[in-house]
């Protein structure tokens, strides 16, 4: 009865059409403002995962520099772009080279393709119809074009429309970097920002988690990126070594394959190359080189990857692939943050003591 008496209270059923409609209102306002963003969402994610990554190195800058921390944005920002453009460039100039020489010599029908060496035909599978196809591309190679003409447009379109999803994607972080040029200039704005959300979001341990989500980026930075990017130097050095056609080629379809955790079997295919070409001794170093290269992440990994993180490397390692698979890049990222910020909370709700103590 009084249940049945406080619903037909007027000022009651007022309230609640009142809350309705605030609330309603604050789910449509909220829905507009992200579908007006959405293009740019993309755009803010990586200028702050970059700014938040080379903090560190600002705030060193800066003091360095007397405190003048928009000169050392812009120096960071300026760093950030050459390290991302110069790579591109070259690269970009090496294959453009490459495909005008294979082109002026094809219309030259000066383009030959050497016999397959003896050892080819003892490859387990592949070794007799990989021999077969190699001498009749060696032989007449206007035949084996003709052949498989076909399938060569397959693959020219899909490169065409992979270099088109790469040069996007190389403008997008120009604007990134860009982006966080601009957030490192107004880091004290931004960081009051931050700080206010957080405490917002998690309440008195706004800060604990603020600093989880930081330093989840700069570890998943160092341990995925910095890993991926020193093993693709070393990789591309014993490309260039052997004498591999296109090794800026190699290099980068290491780094990519290095990021996705899957470095090592990229190298495959150059091993298999230096063995059926080159001398069993060049063959032999560089597959210990290889084997040096693709094992050395199980030794940096550890070390760089939990870094700066409050959580277990395990936690981080599993947010990243998982991310990966379920956004993309950008995965490597939201994801490790996201499973670690959840990590936390767990352990807050499951032992409430146990968050305050070291993950």
């Amino acid at each position: 009865m009084a249940l049945a008496s406080s619903i037909r209270d007027p000022d009651l059923a007022n309230r609640a059409v009142d809350v309705a409609i605030h609330i309603g209102l604050v789910f449509l306002l909220a829905t507009g403002c992200l579908m007006i963003l959405r293009p740019f969402l993309p755009l803010l994610l990586w200028g702050i995962i970059v700014a938040v990554a080379v903090y560190p190195g600002y705030r060193r800058l800066k003091d360095f520099l007397g405190g003048r921390g928009g000169l050392a944005a812009v120096l960071c920002t300026v760093f950030l772009l050459a390290l991302l453009i110069i790579p591109v460039v070259l690269l970009t100039g090496t294959l453009i080279a490459g495909i005008q020489s294979a082109t002026a010599h094809l219309k030259d029908g000066t383009f030959t393709i050497p016999p397959p060496p003896p050892r080819v035909e003892t490859l387990p599978v592949i070794g007799v119809p990989l021999k077969g196809l190699w001498n009749q591309a060696s032989t007449n190679l206007n035949a084996a074009l003709r052949t498989f003409a076909p399938q060569i447009k397959a693959v020219f379109l899909e490169l065409l429309s992979a270099s088109t999803g790469v040069g996007l994607t190389v403008l997008q972080f120009v604007l990134s970097i860009l982006l966080a040029g601009v957030l490192l200039a107004y880091v004290q704005t931004g960081a009051k920002v931050s700080r206010s959300l957080a405490n917002r979001l998690f309440g008195v341990r706004g800060p604990e988690f603020e600093e989880i989500a930081a330093g989840t980026i700069r570890s998943v930075t160092t341990g995925i990126l910095g890993v991926a990017f020193i093993q693709s130097i070393l990789a591309g050095i014993g490309f260039l070594v052997v004498g591999l056609p296109g090794a800026g080629l190699w290099a980068a379809g290491f780094l990519l394959a290095a990021v996705l955790q899957v470095g090592a079997f990229a190298l495959i295919p150059a091993v298999i190359y230096v063995f059926m070409t080159a001398s069993s001794t060049k063959a032999v170093i560089f597959l210990i080189w290889c084997v040096f290269v693709g094992a050395m992440d199980n030794v940096l990994k550890p070390l760089l990857l939990g870094r700066g993180s409050a959580v277990p490397m395990i936690v981080v390692f599993l947010g990243v692939v998982g991310g990966f698979i379920a956004m993309g890049i950008v995965g490597l990222f939201v994801g490790a943050i996201v499973l670690s910020v959840g990590y936390k909370l767990f352990l807050t709700w499951l032992v409430p003591q146990a968050a305050t103590k070291p993950g």
